[in-house]
């Protein structure tokens, strides 16, 4: 259909403004628009860590539904983010086993994390798009730079970034046994960054001159 848009999770705002929620950042595939959906605590820590690849030791309620639903030859064909009304988004998951289809109605936090564990599209609305999407402006160096002196004035705390990789390793295992798997993603997309910064410093990945 022309008027469907297909979309992306982009990541997770971790900003605490609304208590107990969090913004979920999706993006336009091949596109500039971006929508922020609005979902609690226990989705954002079900989507960020399938973000960073983070497996629990116990599966979530999420990863449980799938493993039922693959259990039974039952596919996730697409999520349907069909409705934005009084500031909800509205969302369908579509499923197959092959001969019959089922279309169920869901909450659009708890469809986003299926359909990422299953890899399955995720589509919206052209006039969704333009009414809740915005173009993310990318901001300059300058105000980067000036962000970052106010958060070292201001944030008393040891920040995650100068740990060594050892430490946010120990960081992250504790995270996970203690189920902190919002702030398990964060360190694990950290020491990534690290490693990956580590081997370009040492010229492992660094191209032919």
């Amino acid at each position: 259909m022309k008027d469907r848009i297909r979309l992306k999770v982009l990541g997770i705002s971790y900003s605490q403004i609304h208590s107990g929620a969090n913004a979920l950042i999706m993006a336009q595939v091949d596109g500039p628009i971006r929508i922020p959906i609005v979902i609690g605590n226990a989705e954002a820590q079900s989507i960020a860590i399938r973000m960073e690849g983070i497996t629990p030791p116990r599966p979530l309620t999420h990863d449980l539904f799938v493993s039922f639903t693959h259990a039974f030859g039952v596919t996730l064909k697409e999520v349907f983010i069909y409705k934005f009304e009084n500031g909800i988004f509205s969302s369908e998951l579509t499923f197959s086993d092959g001969e019959r289809q089922v279309v169920l109605d869901s909450r659009t936090s708890d469809a986003i994390a299926i359909a990422m564990r299953t890899k399955a599209p995720i589509y919206t609305t052209r006039a969704i798009m333009e009414e809740t999407g915005f173009v993310m402006d990318v901001p300059s160096a300058d105000t980067d730079t000036e962000e970052k002196n106010d958060e070292e004035l201001t944030d008393p705390e040891p920040r995650l970034e100068n740990y060594a990789i050892e430490e946010l390793e120990r960081t992250l295992a504790k995270l996970v046994d203690d189920e902190q798997y919002e702030k398990a993603a964060r360190v694990q997309a950290l020491i990534n960054f690290k490693r990956q910064k580590k081997q370009n410093e040492n010229g492992e990945d660094s191209p032919t001159k």
